[in-house]
């Protein structure tokens, strides 16, 4: 869609830009973007997260990081100028003109509709998780095990607590992962429509500038009123965890009943198919008839390596149909998925694995988990130190 910006200078070893790692918050003015919210969160090592309106996530190399730091903190051009050229050994007419580039793409995604909620500036290949982040940047938050009906992919979901944190220990937790510099909530179960307080916790985010998303098998959204206040509450994306041999599913799919009802709506919508034993001979057709639709991404994973050559084969396909295949949101058997395959190596799977880094997932009663499919509590967010709680993350 947009060129990534790569590293377009040579740093000048005798010097440093430093910016100190943290959080930075723009409000744009009436001259430049009328009320756009920019937060740029710098980590140690230079590179950086930019979330813009509360939407998306951009991924930053060391020299993007730059060069939003000085949007975020309304710095003139002269400054920048002077500041690239003592660091860098680029000539002035390349520094501005990288520099109005980069602006010129930040404000394009800002008017782009249904935007992926993820997006690498600066990165060749995939985004690198064995470096070091100062938090997740992405919360995975199960508000509740409960389920509609016991469906082959539901019923999977294992309920290790009955417990489920109140509207206000949830906002809590959403403010706490607020401070600690996470951008992105991402709100999953079980079936998270089921409890009542979603579009409230959703607004709560919002608020506080975060991403959000949801994770959900679709069924409430038909109901168009409900699907409103989800919106304008701040909903960012959704992925809709379809069963191939569900009636219901299929229905709603053909006669666009809720999917029309999301996908006329501005909302980067994708959905997601996991292979298991009783539908594995209907996922090739599954994904053709998901290619008729208007989705912006599908999702895989199976519930077996014996479906792994079958696994391949749907990846081919979803780029055979020029279809953006999403791996990293938490669905059911997350961990054998397509990217799983690519892995040739321990580093290869350790720089490509972000569960635990990159992402952390919280279940009901607040427990940590690396990821919904790690049984390994690492605490509890409410009552446990954060730092101990990274720390025994980031050192798995």
């Amino acid at each position: 869609m947009l060129k990534s910006i790569k590293d377009i200078f040579n740093p000048n070893p005798n010097e440093k830009l430093d910016i100190t790692p943290g959080i930075y918050h723009y409000q744009s003015d009436n001259k430049t973007a009328p009320n756009h919210r920019f937060h740029l969160r710098v980590e140690t090592n230079g590179s950086g997260l930019l979330i813009l309106d509360a939407s998306t996530v951009l991924h930053l190399n060391q020299t993007a990081t730059q060069f939003a730091y000085f949007i975020v903190k309304g710095l003139p051009d002269d400054m920048l100028q002077k500041t690239f050229e003592d660091n860098y050994l680029a000539p002035t007419d390349q520094i501005l003109s990288d520099f109005n580039d980069f602006k010129n793409q930040i404000f394009t995604l800002l008017e782009t509709p249904d935007l992926d909620p993820v997006i690498t500036f600066g990165y060749a290949d995939k985004l690198q998780y064995s470096e070091d982040f100062s938090a997740p940047y992405r919360l995975d938050i199960a508000l509740t095990y409960e389920i509609q009906n016991e469906s082959e992919v539901y019923g999977q979901v294992h309920k290790r607590v009955d417990k489920e944190l109140s509207t206000e220990e949830w906002k809590s937790v959403i403010d706490r992962a607020w401070g600690f510099g996470i951008p992105q909530i991402v709100f999953t179960g079980g079936e998270p429509t089921l409890r009542d307080d979603l579009v409230e916790l959703i607004q709560h985010a919002e608020n506080n500038g975060q991403v959000t998303g949801l994770i959900t098998n679709g069924f409430k959204l038909a109901d168009q009123e409900y699907l409103n206040s989800l919106l304008q509450a701040g909903l960012d994306h959704t992925m809709i965890v379809l069963e191939p041999k569900n009636e219901l599913s299929w229905n709603s799919l053909s006669s666009f009943n809720y999917w029309k009802n999301v996908l006329d709506e501005n909302l980067f919508v994708s959905a997601h198919l996991t292979i298991t034993d009783n539908n594995h001979e209907e996922i090739i057709k599954a994904i053709n008839e998901l290619s008729k639709t208007e989705v912006s991404a599908i999702s895989l994973s199976t519930s077996d390596k014996k479906f792994d050559n079958l696994l391949e084969e749907c990846r081919e396909l979803v780029a055979d149909l020029d279809t953006e295949l999403l791996w990293d949101l938490p669905v059911p058997y997350s961990n054998q998925n397509p990217v799983a395959l690519e892995l040739q190596n321990a580093e290869a799977e350790k720089s490509l694995k972000g569960a635990g880094k990159a992402w952390l997932y919280i279940e009901p009663d607040g427990d940590v988990l690396p990821e919904q499919s790690i049984n390994e509590i690492l605490g509890n967010i409410l009552t446990s130190d954060w730092k101990s709680i990274w720390k025994k993350s980031s050192q798995r």
